[in-house]
């Protein structure tokens, strides 16, 4: 399962991004360091389900299917609040860094209102600029790798020089266990202008910031985006930074519960609420639902949060869905499941990649694939686009 660290300054809702996100219950309360341990969870992410458009019923395995969207497993971390000096042991730093090893992408929670300062204690809504928590965040993982790697660089480069050594693999051993592919220190090196036998260290760190901004991309979500001072904030955020999502995770967490108790109808994503049980409600919750509906929803179009989900696979990722099935003519499995399973695989991926994702064996012994919904036999190099139904052929 895909590995998302919801990551941040101490105080600015990661955890409350996480309970709405996951419908779990990690501590929640307002002053720093409130997550000790890190806490994982299943989310979900949701698409466009092909049964409502090939008029099945179908019977999701490894994912749910609810009113035609299909909703698929991604495993979120919710780390340790992070402060600046966190990659010289400053805070919990040393814990927050080691947690995050095996994430794929980070969705950093910042505080769009400006009423947590750069270590997370409250102060005064929009004294503080939210700005200054975008980078400082990459620097400290960078800076982190960094001190992974140059205490021994000056060797390195010796032995990768003396004994002919391919450059990309000695790093690539030397960050094992940073969840960093191979595939992705190759791409960094060629986006710099040296090469490496001549860097010193700034363009060590300047390769490391590259490396980390491809093997682990980042989407800011902007939290608390209902209080007057994030407005002006966000589209500042905006401006500078192609990946951002306004969010109110507390907003969410409310809908989530009001819905769990029967009180509203109200999916994550959806861009507003209906209120079927008013008379369990009382007038204090109902001033809330209208507020979250027309300082979020209608602001908005959604709390953010399913949004940030997507946009964190779909997009920092670049994934799609597919659906493998063992028999192309009824959409099934050996069982009898109609579109049984859906499977998050990068896009540009071939048939015998989705093999692979599967299972090994499956892959080792494929021999082609069909495409269920043409009913045609598809080329090894075919590339499957989002939403295929894929029957695998093996020996």
């Amino acid at each position: 399962m895909l590995q998302i660290a919801v990551t941040g300054k101490p105080n600015v809702g990661k955890s409350s991004f996480f309970n709405s996100a996951t419908l779990s219950q990690a501590e929640v309360a307002g002053y720093p360091f409130t997550t000790i341990d890190a806490h994982k969870a299943v989310a979900y992410v949701d698409t466009d389900c092909p049964c409502k458009e090939l008029e099945v019923v179908c019977s999701p395995n490894n994912s749910s299917c609810v009113e035609g969207r299909r909703l698929i497993p991604v495993e979120l971390i919710d780390v340790a609040g992070l402060v600046p000096g966190a990659h010289e042991g400053r805070g919990l730093g040393n814990k927050f860094l080691d947690d995050l090893r095996q994430a794929r992408a980070f969705i950093h929670v910042i505080d769009a209102s400006g009423s947590t300062d750069e270590e997370g204690r409250p102060v005064e809504a929009g004294t503080h600029d939210p700005l200054e928590d975008v980078e400082f965040l990459q620097k400290e993982i960078t800076m982190w790798l960094y001190g992974i790697i140059q205490r021994n660089w000056e060797r390195l480069v010796r032995k990768a020089l003396s004994e002919r050594l391919d450059m990309g693999k000695v790093i690539h051993e030397q960050l094992s266990g940073t969840g960093i592919m191979l595939e992705d220190i190759i791409e960094a090196r060629r986006k710099m202008e040296t090469d490496y036998t001549q860097w010193e260290k700034e363009e060590l760190i300047q390769f490391l910031d590259k490396l980390l901004r491809i093997a682990k991309p980042m989407l800011i979500v902007a939290n608390k985006a209902d209080l007057p001072s994030s407005s002006e904030n966000i589209k500042r955020l905006k401006e500078k930074y192609s990946k951002v999502v306004p969010a109110s995770a507390e907003s969410e967490l409310a809908l989530t519960r009001a819905a769990k108790a029967g009180l509203i109808k109200y999916q994550s994503g959806e861009g507003d609420f209906e209120i079927v049980d008013g008379v369990n409600l009382n007038e204090n919750q109902k001033k809330a639902l209208e507020y979250i509906r027309e300082n979020v929803l209608q602001r908005y179009g959604s709390t953010g949060v399913q949004k940030a989900l997507n946009q964190a696979i779909f997009q920092l990722l670049d994934m799609i869905v597919v659906y493998p099935v063992e028999d192309e003519h009824k959409l099934c499995d050996q069982k009898g499941n109609i579109l049984p399973d859906a499977f998050l695989i990068l896009k540009g991926s071939k048939p015998r990649d989705m093999a692979y994702v599967i299972h090994t064996d499956i892959g080792e012994r494929f021999l082609h694939a069909v495409d269920a919904r043409k009913n045609m036999r598809v080329a090894s190099d075919h590339e499957l686009k989002d939403g295929d139904i894929i029957s695998i052929i093996c020996r």
